[in-house]
């Protein structure tokens, strides 16, 4: 078992199981569930020597200073190759809080490529209202980017693969562009998990996650995380603190239980995303298929060259208005009308009715989101009864 004492041990599935735990005195085999809000000492000195960073140790769990929650944030570090991570109520706490910490009034984002509907809300209407304005670019517009950076630009932000294009980013592109001029580069590594991609390893800066997708993988918890070197993170823990953003230590102790099976989980998704992806290529009410993993996909070499797998996210554009798309959407029998993604249940979502919803149609259009874009995420079920289903309901 790795702790605090003793070397992380190499292979990722071996991380997963006991990187970060940490047995308490009873001798359970994982950290357990310290489900308390404050934490007792022995004397004063105690109290202030760890209230003053002189001790580690637990003294109030909105602080983040709770046993389960530290236990957590440690596995998930080991597993992005960060020097440490701070876990959050949800994935827009935690990106919310890195653009809080880092910016402030009269600074500038640059944000690249689809980004879910939620941060683009932030980034357009929240953002603007505190002074930080953002420039939006097209994920075929990494070329214009050093155009666009200013001396009040603080971070470059995107997801790869994103929501719900599935354009993939060349993190390497963007991170030598924005280092050349001084700028953090943050990316969303949701959609892939580090299952699938290490963008600190490609240079990045900072990694955010919804904990809530696949690392979460059971449709049962929220919360976010961010990872990266210490001295980023120390810049964005107040905020943190002072906005009480913090996880629950039960929702800590759900996703540590998760993350133990994070590897099998991702590896089956992936193999049943390229058969149900290869499966709607080739149907002929399907005008498009967007998925990593298919040679024809425009960002095939991109993924192929920093990925480690192509991911369970597919979303393709049905040959029919938004109204017929809707009606093969109903008639799936399998897959769940969901807005969320990353569990063993498969889902599916047209990306007009819940996370683009919020855009104008005009945005949506200018970023390939069409009525006839279909989301799907795909999980632990046999392939080919995945298959079957989306073949009668097209059908």
């Amino acid at each position: 078992m790795q702790n605090e004492n003793n070397p992380a041990p190499n292979g990722f599935a071996t991380l997963c199981i006991h990187g970060g735990e940490h047995r308490d005195v009873q001798g359970g085999i994982h950290t357990p569930l310290y489900n308390h809000s404050t934490f007792g000492f022995p004397s004063t000195k105690a109290l202030l020597d760890v209230v003053d960073g002189l001790a580690s140790g637990n003294l109030y769990t909105r602080y983040g200073m709770n046993p389960t929650i530290r236990a957590t944030e440690r596995k998930l570090a080991l597993l992005e190759g960060g020097e440490g991570a701070l876990v959050f109520s949800s994935g827009m706490a935690a990106e919310a809080a890195v653009f809080l910490a880092h910016c402030k009034t009269g600074d500038h984002i640059v944000c690249i490529g689809d980004v879910y509907g939620g941060t683009f809300e932030l980034l357009q209407q929240n953002l603007p209202n505190l002074g930080i304005q953002t420039t939006f670019l097209l994920g075929n517009e990494i070329d214009r980017l050093s155009s666009v950076l200013t001396d009040r630009t603080r971070i470059v932000f995107f997801e790869t693969p994103t929501n719900p294009t599935m354009e993939v980013i060349d993190i390497a592109a963007v991170v030598k562009i924005a280092k050349a001029a001084g700028v953090l580069t943050v990316v969303d590594n949701t959609f892939a998990s580090p299952v699938n991609q290490s963008p600190l390893q490609l240079g990045a800066d900072l990694v955010v996650q919804s904990t809530t997708k696949y690392l979460g993988g059971h449709s049962d918890l929220t919360g976010g995380v961010v990872i990266g070197p210490q001295e980023m993170l120390n810049v964005i823990w107040p905020w943190r603190k002072n906005l009480g953003q913090i996880m629950a230590p039960e929702v800590a102790f759900l996703l540590a239980r998760s993350l133990r099976t994070l590897v099998v989980r991702v590896r089956q998704q992936n193999h049943n995303a390229q058969a149900v992806a290869q499966f709607l290529s080739k149907h002929p009410k399907v005008k498009q298929v967007n998925y990593p993993g298919l040679p024809t996909f425009a960002g095939h070499a991109v993924a192929a060259k920093q990925m480690r797998g192509f991911g369970g996210m597919i979303s393709f554009v049905y040959d029919g208005d938004a109204a017929a798309t809707a009606a093969v959407v109903d008639r799936l029998r399998l897959f769940t009308i969901a807005a969320s993604l990353g569990g063993v249940e498969s889902l599916v979502t047209q990306p007009i009715t819940t996370t683009h919803h919020g855009l104008t149609a005009q945005e949506r259009q200018q970023r390939g989101i069409v009525d006839g874009l279909v989301r799907l995420s795909i999980g632990l079920e046999e392939a080919d009864d995945l298959i079957a289903d989306l073949k009668q309901a097209l059908g």
